[in-house]
């Protein structure tokens, strides 16, 4: 529908706009001109309208809205909406849904910011055929009604020109010709109510506020990433990896059904308070360092790390990957080495003690004296700073880089994050940002609206039933729906979670199936895929981590899942039901061990069933219910049931069923539901 041609004759912000004035006194002449027609209640709408809410090009936006008035006249309402840089207004009718209610939608292709809003009108020719058709229909004398008709025909000539006049001066001479049911019927034809439509001169017309959309392109919301350090990929942790290394691992992480490849920072690395191995203070002569302490003499934030590569390297690693369905994601780590360029070329960027020494990151009792990090604020950075730190971005989305993790967005100012997000993409709009941010709600929420197009989430701290189900429909209503995409990691160079640490591979198969299955966006970290789960005794961190050394790996060795996360993603590609974090549901599965819930369309024709143990040492069994009210069918209907892992189909008889998992075999079930025939 987004190509439908304008409906409305002037531009939408000329007309006053509905509920302009609150529930206060008023003079007799704002009173006057205050709309008859009240528009309320839109949706979707967020803050008010103060940011926009998310949508994808290519899927339709659903909108609503509380629109009345006085009386009994019959209202006209439509939605309309563009692009923010454009004057052309699209619309499309809306339609009532009872109780005041008006229902439409539509569907934008352009990325980027769209605004849209709702006209209303009182239609004198849709009041006058409702009052017909019901006084015609009751058997009521009409005569007199009749030539009202041929009195409003003749109102829509004096307002029309060109074919529709024409049009309208045929209907109006055809009319008496005709015996009086017929007229009745030429009246109340959608063709007249057509030519009529368009001759209206639109009583009482009133608009909303416009209220923006944020357009992103379906990766923003479907996408499944692989994390990987690039100086890993060798076979001796005494060579370091390259950009041409990697080329060997594209096709694996292809095949495992994977189209984001992202990596940690690529720059230069400082050797002022290096870390060593296992974070420890002190680095060897042969330690490769932090990626996260971004500066050398060989450059900062636009610079490789010389061990990488060329830039032409990395150009013909990104061409590589592309041809394997993959895009490069680059980290946006906002922080630098004591030897980051930055500190002589800018000192006025950083925060300085009274004793002339840097101030570095502290997180006490951690204290990270590799890094520092600027101050947005610091008189000598406004704004050269700012505008430094969009180019780094500008730079790396030329060099065909359209997706950022970016590193501990919430410790940055949501200004700046505002104002570069929407910079980079009113320029290049395919740009997509995930905030690495483990904070407060409110905060991860905000960096939503501000722009982000993803967030990392709780999800890797949720682990029982009632934490994960509480979780999965919070991200289901408004407002985290309207602007917060959650993205699943399962683990990342910093965390190693708990429950992966002591639950074998069982564990890890169930963390892959929550995360698949439970939203579009999910990623892992390099060595899940092995079960790799040896903690620093005590913390949520692995043991010899890849942060501070080069770790090469085995992808084939004994025991590893790799098998079945290529299946688990291919199941999510073979069904639009499991392509976003929407459309969650649960239902009765009487064991507190097992999490049992529906992913599905609005349309209920792709509806998948989700089981998944959460125990990874011992079997489960529990009855369920099958939810065949949603499929329009009674309690004792036959339903088709598809292991979506194996293939494998069967006949379900009734609503009641039974299940046992095993985690030694599967700790997951994912069927398919449909009806017979």
């Amino acid at each position: 529908m987004s190509g439908n041609e304008p409906v409305a004759k002037a531009p939408f912000e000329q007309v006053p706009k509905a509920n302009d004035h609150p529930d206060q006194a008023i003079s007799l002449s704002q009173a006057l001109l205050a709309p008859r027609i009240v528009i309320e209640d839109t949706t979707p709408v967020l803050d008010g309208g103060t940011f926009a809410v998310k949508a994808v090009s290519g899927q339709a936006v659903q909108v609503t809205s509380k629109v009345y008035s006085d009386g009994h006249d019959r209202l006209s309402v439509v939605l309309h909406w563009r692009q923010a840089h454009s004057r052309h207004w699209h619309g499309v009718p809306m339609t009532s849904a009872g109780n005041d209610l008006w229902v439409a939608e539509f569907t934008p292709v352009e990325l980027g910011l769209h605004l849209f809003g709702i006209e209303a009108w009182i239609d004198p020719y849709a009041t006058y055929c409702h009052d017909l058709e019901k006084k015609y229909h009751a058997g009521v004398e009409v005569k007199l009604e009749l030539e009202e008709g041929r009195l409003l025909l003749g109102k829509g000539i004096e307002r029309s020109e060109g074919p529709l006049r024409e049009q309208l001066v045929q209907l109006q001479q055809r009319l008496p010709t005709l015996a009086p049911d017929d007229q009745v019927a030429l009246l109340l034809s959608p063709e007249s109510a057509s030519l009529m439509s368009q001759a209206e001169h639109r009583s009482y017309l009133t608009r909303s506020p416009e209220l923006p959309l944020d357009v992103d392109r379906e990766r923003a919301l479907f996408a499944s990433w692989y994390e990987l350090f690039p100086r890993s990929v060798t076979d001796d942790p005494a060579r370091h990896g390259t950009f041409d290394d990697v080329h060997q691992r594209l096709p694996m992480i292809r095949d495992m059904g994977f189209d984001v490849l992202y990596f940690p920072p690529i720059h230069p690395i400082g050797k002022q308070h290096r870390k060593g191995r296992n974070n420890a203070l002190q680095a060897g002569p042969d330690d490769p360092g932090s990626p996260y302490a971004i500066g050398s003499p060989d450059g900062g934030h636009d610079a490789i790390h010389p061990q990488l590569g060329t830039r032409e390297d990395f150009r013909r690693l990104v061409a590589a990957a592309a041809e394997h369905g993959l895009e490069i994601a680059l980290d946006f780590a906002i922080q630098c080495s004591q030897d980051h360029p930055w500190l002589t070329e800018h000192p006025g960027w950083f925060s300085w003690r009274p004793d002339g020494t840097i101030r570095y990151a502290e997180n006490p009792p951690k204290k990270y004296q590799d890094i520092v990090n600027v101050d947005f604020y610091a008189p000598e950075a406004v704004p050269s700073l700012w505008l430094a730190l969009r180019d780094v971005v500008v730079g790396w989305v030329e060099e065909g880089v359209r997706t950022f993790r970016v590193d501990n967005p919430h410790t940055k100012p949501l200004p700046f994050w505002q104002w570069l997000i929407a910079n980079v993409r009113s320029q290049y709009p395919d740009v997509i940002f995930l905030a690495e941010a483990f904070t407060r709600p409110a905060m991860m929420a905000r960096l939503g609206k501000v722009g982000y197009a993803q967030s990392y989430t709780y999800f890797t701290w949720r682990n029982t039933k009632q934490e994960l189900r509480e979780y999965f429909e919070q991200l289901n209503q408004p407002p985290w729906s309207l602007c917060y995409r959650p993205n699943f990691f399962v683990n990342t160079p910093d965390i190693n979670p708990f429950f992966l640490q002591t639950s074998g591979r069982a564990g890890f198969l169930i963390r892959a199936a929550l995360a698949t299955m439970g939203s579009g966006l999910w990623g892992m970290y390099s060595g899940f895929e092995l079960c790799e789960g040896t903690p620093l005794p005590g913390k949520e961190e692995y043991l010899d981590s890849e942060k501070y050394e080069i770790r090469p790996r085995d992808f084939t060795a004994p025991g590893n899942i790799v098998a079945e996360i290529a299946q688990l993603n291919r199941i999510r590609r073979q069904n639009r039901a499991l392509q976003t974090h929407l459309g969650v549901a649960f239902f009765n599965c009487w064991n507190d061990q097992i999490l049992y819930f529906a992913k599905r369309t609005p349309e209920r024709d792709n509806f998948i069933l989700i089981a998944i143990s959460l125990d990874p040492y011992n079997a489960q069994e529990a009855h369920f219910e099958l939810p065949l009210w949603e499929l329009g069918l009674d309690d004792s209907a036959d339903t088709q049931g598809e292991d979506l892992m194996t293939g494998h189909r069967w006949t379900w008889h009734g609503k009641t069923q039974w299940m046992r998992i095993e985690p030694w075999h599967q700790p997951f079930g994912i069927w398919r539901i449909s009806k017979l025939g």
